[in-house]
C-alpha cells in the first residue's frame, strides 16, 4: 500500500507546486511526491477582482493535473498525520508514506467556531467573503442597496492581511458608480491599531480612507456574527479612557466624546450593546474565515504553542526535525501570508534540500521575510506594499522597469501588473518552476 520517495511534498497550492517544480526543473530531486486530495488548483489572488466584478473566477482555477510537474508523483490523497521520528506521513487511504525529506505545506484550514454563527451566516444573504465564494461577494455588492456596509476581519492570521480592505474600496468606488453611495456608510472594523504594518503603505491607505471617508474602527476583535438580525458582534482590545467612548449612547444626557484610537471618520452606525460586547448593525458584512492550521498538522508534534509548523525564521527548516521544511500558509513565519512571500521562501528550501542531499549540511540562503501585498485602491488604481520581517518597507527593484518609481503611492500601471500581469507569470512561470 505505502510507498517510500526521497522528497514528499505536502499540498499541492503555490508552495508545494513550486517546490517540486523547483527541485524537478534543477535537477536536484531523482523522486518527488506531491500529496494532493484536490482536483483544482486555483489562482486566489485574483479574488479579490472577482469579488469586484472585474475578473471571471473560471479562469482562476486549473485541473490539479495540469499544474503538478512533469517528473513529479501525484498521490491523490489527504494527508492525516506524521511520524516524523520514523519519516513517515499517514494518509487517509494509500497507508503510509516514508520520506528521506518532507515539505509541510497544505495551506490554511478555516475554524469557523472561532467566531460563532459565521458558518451558517457566510456566502447567505448579505454576508459574503472573496476567501470562499468571491462571486457571491460580487452579487452582494451588486445588489447593495445602501445602509451599512460592514468590512471585517477576525483576530487569527489570514491569507493575503490587506485583502479585507482591498475589496471594502473597490466595493466603495462600485457604490458611488450606482448610486448608493451617498445613502451608505462604510466601516472598516479590525482588531489592529493601524491600518498597515508599513509606516510607508500606511501613509498612502489614511489618504483613501480620507477621500473615500471610511469610518476605521480598531481594536476590534471580531467575535460572533448574527446572520439573522444583521449584527456583528465585538470586543475589544483595550480599556477604553477616562470620560471617552467607543459610540456614543441613545441617550442624550450621556453624551461622551469617542475615544479616537477607536475611531476614525467616526460614522453614527447602530450599535447594540451587551455587556462588555459591541454589535455593529450590518446592511452587508464581508470578512475573512476564522484560520487556523489544518487538523493533521495541529494535532501533530510538528506546530508550535501557536499551532503553526515550528520552522527556523531564516532556513524553514523545522527546529525538531532536521529533514522536515515547511513554507507558505501553515508555516510560523512572522510575515504575511501571501503567494509573494512564497515565492521567496521556495528557493531557500530547494537549495537547503539540495545541499543537505549532496554534503549533509544547510545552505547559506536565508529568508528575510519578504511578503507582499497588491493593495488595490480603486478599479484602476493599486499600490504595492512589500516588506520583511521588521516591516521594512522594500521595493522590488524589477517595478522600476516598469516605469513605476515608487510603488508606496498608487499607480494604474501597478493595477495592470495585479490583473494581467501576475496572472500570466503564476501560471506560466512560478508554477512551472522559473525564476521569477
Amino acid at each position: 500500500m505505502g510507498s517510500h520517495h526521497q522528497i514528499v511534498i505536502i499540498g499541492g497550492g503555490t508552495a508545494g507546486i513550486m517546490v517540486a517544480a523547483q527541485l524537478i526543473r534543477q535537477k536536484k530531486a531523482k523522486d518527488v511526491a506531491i500529496i494532493e486530495p484536490a482536483d483544482t488548483h486555483y489562482y486566489q489572488a485574483a479574488w479579490t477582482l472577482v469579488g469586484a466584478g472585474t475578473f471571471d473566477y473560471k479562469k482562476t482555477a486549473r485541473p490539479m493535473a495540469s499544474v503538478i510537474p512533469k517528473g513529479a508523483k501525484w498521490i491523490k490523497d489527504k494527508a492525516t498525520g506524521f511520524d516524523p521520528e520514523k519519516n513517515t506521513v499517514h494518509t487517509e487511504a494509500t497507508g503510509d508514506i516514508t520520506y528521506d525529506y518532507l515539505v509541510v505545506a497544505p495551506g490554511i484550514a478555516y475554524d469557523y467556531s472561532l467566531v460563532p454563527g459565521l458558518e451558517e451566516a457566510i456566502d447567505k444573504g448579505v454576508v459574503c467573503s472573496n476567501y470562499t465564494d468571491p462571486d457571491h461577494t460580487w452579487e452582494v455588492i451588486k445588489n447593495f442597496k445602501g445602509g451599512t456596509a460592514l468590512f471585517t476581519q477576525p483576530a487569527t492570521p489570514i491569507k493575503c492581511g490587506g485583502a479585507p480592505q482591498k475589496i471594502m474600496y473597490l466595493a466603495e468606488n462600485h457604490f458611488r458608480r450606482s448610486g448608493v453611495r451617498k445613502k451608505t456608510d462604510v466601516v472598516f472594523a479590525t482588531s489592529g491599531t493601524i491600518i498597515f504594518g508599513v509606516p510607508e503603505i500606511a501613509k498612502t491607505l489614511m489618504k483613501v480612507v480620507n477621500r473615500k471617508d471610511i469610518n476605521l474602527r480598531f481594536y476590534h476583535k471580531l467575535v460572533a456574527v448574527d446572520g439573522e438580525k444583521q449584527i456583528a458582534w465585538y470586543e475589544l482590545g483595550k480599556a477604553i479612557k477616562e470620560g471617552g467612548c467607543v459610540v456614543p449612547s441613545e441617550d442624550e444626557s450621556e453624551q461622551l466624546e469617542i475615544d479616537t484610537t477607536f475611531q476614525y471618520n467616526y460614522k453614527d452606525v447602530k450599535v447594540s450593546r451587551d455587556g462588555n460586547r459591541y454589535g455593529i448593525h450590518f446592511d452587508m458584512l464581508h470578512t475573512a474565515p476564522p484560520s487556523v492550521a489544518p487538523n493533521f498538522v495541529r494535532d501533530s508534534v510538528l506546530v508550535n504553542d501557536a499551532g503553526w509548523v515550528d520552522v527556523d525564521h531564516k532556513t524553514m527548516q523545522h527546529n525538531s526535525y532536521a529533514n522536515i521544511f515547511s513554507l507558505g500558509d501553515v508555516a510560523a513565519l512572522p510575515t504575511a501570508k501571501t503567494g509573494a512571500a512564497i515565492r521567496k521562501q521556495v528557493p531557500i528550501v530547494v537549495d537547503n534540500i539540495d545541499i543537505l542531499i549532496k554534503h549533509n549540511k544547510m545552505g547559506t540562503m536565508a529568508y528575510n521575510g519578504y511578503s507582499s501585498c497588491p493593495l488595490v485602491t480603486d478599479y484602476g488604481k493599486m499600490v504595492l506594499a512589500e516588506f520583511d520581517y521588521n516591516n521594512n518597507f522594500t521595493p522590488d527593484p524589477k517595478l522600476k522597469q516598469m516605469l513605476i518609481s515608487d510603488s508606496s503611492k498608487e499607480h494604474w500601471r501597478l493595477w495592470v501588473l495585479k490583473k494581467y500581469g501576475l496572472p500570466y507569470l503564476y501560471w506560466n512561470k512560478m508554477m512551472k518552476g522559473k525564476y521569477v
